[in-house]
């Protein structure tokens, strides 16, 4: 079959293809294409959706992204202690004397061990208590907490507009593969990708808060005292900022899975059956094409997570970068170690949610 050229297809009746049982739609085999397709394996058959071998793998994948978790507390915890501040200076102001810093020292476990230091801080955060801010003097916890629902909610409102928009134009640019729209498209997206997210959001405040277009504020003056979904528009640039930043890899991405997935040799096959271009395109092409997306939108809010950060900075909206930011900058430690456990934390629970989503859309992986 590999063999036979293009030309030679029309001699070629359907009673002379197989299809192998590995290839096609996900989890429906190939017994819609063809009724003459080969049954999958025993093996395959008498196990369920989930196998114990999966459970078994979720469950050891989990307990390495928990183990993970605790090593990179560990590296935050030693980062910060390498901080050139003293807190209890800060704390107490450059104006105290050695002896009352000495003392707030010894009051705050400063002078024993870095071992015994790390275990009286993480026993608690275990538990969700960071400490105490020590430019705010409040608890950790209750102050990012406002800030990490903002983060999540731009970032939330950044995928619902980014991966339809990506889907819809990476289907499209596939089925008109060099077409002349399709070389445009992928010029522009190869620029876009090169530009840095904090020039991308400094232009679209030339272009969109100022005398060309005053649509959309230029900074992000959230009130606290008001729910942040009455004020949208004040998400608008740095949502927008977001996405272009990342629509370029995921489009592409998503062009290239189809346009391969559209050349293998059941989509061929499909075609010699009869089935309409619809049918094999969105019943057959696309969900297969869909598995290496979802590693790709994995990886992508891994990056969003971390490019709110700048992005936040810019348009000075009230979220967990701009609270990294200003902890930084007054060397807050708790806060800092706070905000850097949660991003650590978010990372691995979105590539740990991936990779079982892959797994569970995968009939080899699902039943290994």
């Amino acid at each position: 079959m590999q063999n036979l050229e293009l030309k030679d297809f029309s001699s070629v009746t359907p009673e002379q293809i197989s299809l192998p049982a590995t290839a096609g739609p996900i989890d429906r085999g190939l017994a819609e294409v063809t009724e003459h397709s080969s049954p999958l394996p025993s093996h395959v058959r008498k196990k369920g959706i989930i196998s114990t071998n999966l459970l078994k793998w979720i469950a050891k994948r989990t307990l390495s992204s928990i183990l993970g978790l605790f090593v990179i507390s560990m590296l935050v915890f030693v980062a910060t202690q390498a901080l050139p501040s003293d807190p209890a200076r800060v704390i107490l102001g450059p104006e105290a004397s050695e002896e009352a810093t000495q003392i707030l020292r010894h009051q705050l476990g400063l002078d024993q061990s870095l071992v015994t230091q790390y275990l009286h801080w993480i026993k608690p955060a275990l538990v969700g208590d960071f400490g105490i801010s020590i430019d705010s003097k409040m608890p950790v916890v209750n102050l990012i907490a406002g800030k990490v629902k903002n983060t999540l909610i731009l970032l939330g409102l950044t995928l619902l507009v980014l991966i339809p928009a990506a889907f819809t134009i990476g289907i499209y640019l596939a089925l008109h593969k060099d077409a002349l729209l399709d070389r445009l498209a992928i010029s522009f997206l190869i620029f876009v990708k090169a530009v840095p997210s904090f020039a991308i959001a400094y232009g679209l405040v030339m272009l969109l808060s100022t005398l060309v277009f005053n649509i959309f504020p230029a900074v992000s003056l959230i009130q606290a005292n008001q729910s942040v979904w009455s004020q949208l528009q004040f998400m608008v640039l740095p949502m927008l900022t977001l996405v272009l930043s990342s629509l370029p890899y995921l489009v592409r991405l998503i062009r290239g899975s189809l346009i391969e997935v559209l050349q293998s040799d059941f989509i061929i096959s499909a075609h010699l059956r009869g089935l309409s271009r619809t049918q094999i395109i969105w019943k057959y092409a696309i969900p297969n094409a869909v598995i290496p997306a979802i590693q790709a939108i994995a990886l992508i809010s891994s990056v969003l997570l971390g490019g709110a950060l700048v992005v936040e900075v810019v348009f000075a909206y009230p979220g967990i970068g701009s609270a990294l930011n200003a902890a930084v900058d007054i060397r807050d430690i708790p806060v800092i170690q706070a905000v850097v456990v949660f991003l650590a934390s978010g990372v691995m629970v979105i590539n740990l949610l991936a990779d079982v989503v892959t797994v569970l859309l995968t009939p080899k992986l699902r039943t290994a």
